[in-house]
């Protein structure tokens, strides 16, 4: 019987692997979620009053674009863009469909958000959000920021958010790209905002 055990711990561990005291970064594990929503996902149908927009939620730990019926105010009225970004946050905030669970998909957006217009000597693309950005998980701000300049509500350069918190700190400009969506939880790329 020792002979026996003796062996199976000698054959289990030449399994042809070999041990290093240097560290090996071989990226994410790979993942086993499809990223895609297979079947029409009925919860994404657009009703009466809502259009279909892109929203991004987190799959295998990266930003994955998913479409979602979201009641869009006209964006003909002065405060449209502000209206359309709470859309967007709400789209976010909300669980995903059971399609979308099924599929690997989660948000880090928690309630309750809000956006509001900038302030008073803010650059004119400002949206104020109840939450400071910076002390959002940095998950949650990159999905923001990605949906917001996909989805209307930002306003001048592809891939630009003015984004600023109920405090009174000046806002900052978060930018959209593919490191931010391959890797959400490092620090979404930000400068300081100008007034223009």
């Amino acid at each position: 019987m020792a002979l026996v055990a003796t062996l199976a711990a000698a054959v289990s561990s030449a399994c042809g692997v070999r041990t290093t005291a240097v560290p090996v970064d071989a990226g994410a594990a790979p993942s086993r979620m499809p990223c895609a929503v297979s079947a029409k996902d009925p919860d994404a149908d657009a009703g009466p009053g809502t259009v279909p927009v892109r929203v991004y939620l987190v799959c295998a730990s990266e930003l994955a674009p998913v479409e979602r019926a979201v009641h869009m105010p006209r964006r003909d009225t002065p405060d449209a863009r502000v209206r359309i970004a709470q859309a967007l946050l709400d789209s976010l905030q909300a669980r995903p469909s059971a399609a979308e669970h099924q599929a690997g998909f989660t948000t880090y957006v928690q309630p309750p958000l809000l956006a509001t217009a900038g302030r008073s000597g803010d650059p004119a693309a400002t949206l104020r959000l109840s939450a400071q950005p910076e002390d959002l998980p940095g998950t949650a701000l990159a999905q923001i920021v990605c949906t917001f300049a996909e989805g209307g509500a930002a306003r001048g350069e592809k891939g630009r958010v003015v984004l600023g918190g109920p405090g009174p700190y000046a806002p900052r400009a978060y930018t959209c790209d593919a490191s931010v969506k391959n890797d959400p939880d490092a620090a979404v790329p930000a400068t300081a905002a100008t007034v223009a």
